[in-house]
């Protein structure tokens, strides 16, 4: 550990100068919006994140930074203005008596469909996982066009490239706050997940961090082709060329505005049919450089084998997308045809769905089908891909329901955080927690600082073999093998390929 980290009472050393941080409740201090990389605009815009600038004396460090370009108004959270540069920040929480040194590392990249969010949400607070005996660190990064277009001259994934660089923030820091370099876990939901599937097999983020917990992995990857073509779209919108001169003369609130005009033009026009359904026009790009290849054949081929692996999906991924209007779903037989022919699924997957699911309406039917294809057989083979090369990995489900609140995407969050009374939960998680939600919230916290520790959330690993799967439901979880539904036998010769511009089976 470096000499004397904590000069006084919450101020902590840094390279870049000493911060001093607040409480956060009992035991906690947070210190909040600490730049780990320069300003990504003017002469910096759209490059690598460079090193960001130091400081002298106590950098007071009370509140999230400034978020990143990004049309959202999220509960609880701050919004983008114009003008708002430095974006690339990180969140620390640090235990009472973290000073003593070498405790587990936990950190936490936010979703939102690479468009939007930030790690000031609520429900993303770190201070009872540091409870728990973690060193809980978040961080903001370049997300919408700034962090995931494609421009000409410039590297692809800079929201990656950021997180990357966060990482090495606390590779080089931590230590200062009683975390252990060597034992670091990089976690995320939804985009924030697959990020962290992006992170395993990007060589600018290895030895940067010894496991993942990823919830809700997205199967959607762009080819280059497609990145390019999303692009040409946006910059049509903004007026200009898709070259890096016209581009860098957009300020961001235009492209902003211009993505979000593009994102609504799917639905009848889409770049590729997929997002006509869900369109979300910003994924991770695999350029061959900063993105080497789709994570699902990355893991395949044992690149990552040395980083034990976490993942959790819900069973309703796309109930709480429809409910907020986020896809359009299937409401009839022919619908549902058109949408399973736009994601180019082979049609037996219809059938299957059908036959699992017989008195099913259609659009449940539909819905069901999208959670598998969008979010959880795509988590489900990163686990049993990483066992099958010679990782660790485990795998769960959330499956806690109540009334119509049922097991959808993000309502595992707040548990698992341990943030059930954070602003906005009530809304994921059906009303106000109760007393058997509460102790959900306790075991999920559990085996996500158990796994951080030691590499164990609790129960079995996945095998070449066997798939054991922990179910986190109320009043009492279950440990069950896969597969007692035959919904992933439906799936078994199934591929998932990185999108690409043009027809379905282009």
């Amino acid at each position: 550990m470096s000499e004397q980290p904590r000069d006084e009472e919450a101020v902590f050393r840094t390279t870049g100068g000493r911060v001093r941080g607040t409480a956060a409740g009992d035991g906690v201090t947070a210190v909040l919006g600490v730049p780990y990389a320069a300003a990504p605009f003017g002469a910096r815009r759209f490059r690598e994140p460079q090193a960001a600038p130091s400081w002298s004396g106590v950098r007071d460090c009370a509140d999230f930074g400034p978020i990143a370009p990004q049309s959202a108004e999220l509960p609880g959270a701050p919004v983008w203005r114009p003008g708002d540069e430095d974006v690339l920040t990180v969140n620390v929480w640090v235990p009472d008596g973290a000073g003593d040194g070498g405790l587990p590392v936990f950190f936490w990249i936010h979703g939102g469909a690479y468009t939007f969010g930030s790690s000031a949400q609520p429900d993303f607070d770190g201070a009872s996982l540091a409870r728990a005996g973690l060193v809980v660190v978040s961080c903001n990064f370049r997300v919408g066009f700034e962090g995931f277009g494609t421009v000409p001259g410039f590297p692809d994934n800079r929201g990656l490239l950021d997180q990357a660089a966060a990482l090495v923030w606390v590779r080089e820091n931590i230590e200062a706050f009683g975390g252990d370099p060597g034992n670091v876990t990089v976690a995320g939901h939804s985009s924030g997940g697959g990020s962290v599937a992006c992170l395993m097999v990007m060589e600018r983020a290895r030895g940067l961090f010894r496991r993942a917990i990823a919830h809700s992995v997205p199967s959607a990857f762009f080819t280059v082709e497609l990145a390019e073509a999303v692009t040409e779209r946006i910059a049509a919108e903004a007026g200009v060329g898709p070259t890096a001169a016209g581009l860098l003369s957009v300020p961001p609130e235009a492209l902003v505005a211009a993505s979000d005009k593009v994102t609504a033009d799917c639905r009848t026009n889409p770049v590729t049919p997929i997002l006509a359904f869900d369109p979300v026009i910003f994924q991770p790009v695999v350029d061959g450089e900063v993105l080497p290849a789709e994570p699902l054949r990355a893991l395949a081929s044992g690149t990552a084998r040395d980083v034990d692996l976490l993942v959790c999906h819900t069973l309703e991924e796309y109930r709480f997308l429809h409910m907020v209007g986020a896809v359009r779903a299937a409401v009839t037989e022919a619908e549902l045809a058109d949408v399973a022919e736009a994601l180019r699924l082979p049609a037996h997957l219809v059938d299957g769905y059908r036959a699992l699911l017989p008195d099913a309406p259609v659009l449940d039917r539909c819905l069901a089908l999208l959670g598998d294809a969008g979010f959880g057989e795509y988590t489900t083979r990163l686990a049993e891909q990483h066992a099958r090369a010679g990782g660790r990995a485990y795998l769960a489900r959330f499956a806690r329901r109540r009334g119509e609140a049922g097991p959808w995407h993000t309502a595992d969050i707040p548990f698992a955080f341990g943030n059930l009374d954070a602003v906005g939960a009530d809304f994921l998680i059906g009303g106000a927690p109760d007393e058997h939600d509460r102790a959900l919230s306790r075991r999920m916290l559990r085996s996500w600082a158990g796994f951080a520790a030691t590499g164990d959330p609790g129960w079995p690993a996945v095998t070449s073999d066997t798939t054991p799967v922990r179910s986190w439901a109320v009043p009492d979880d279950g440990l069950t093998a896969d597969d007692t539904c035959g919904f992933r036998e439906v799936w078994r010769h199934v591929r998932f390929d990185p999108m690409r511009p043009g027809r379905p089976g282009g």
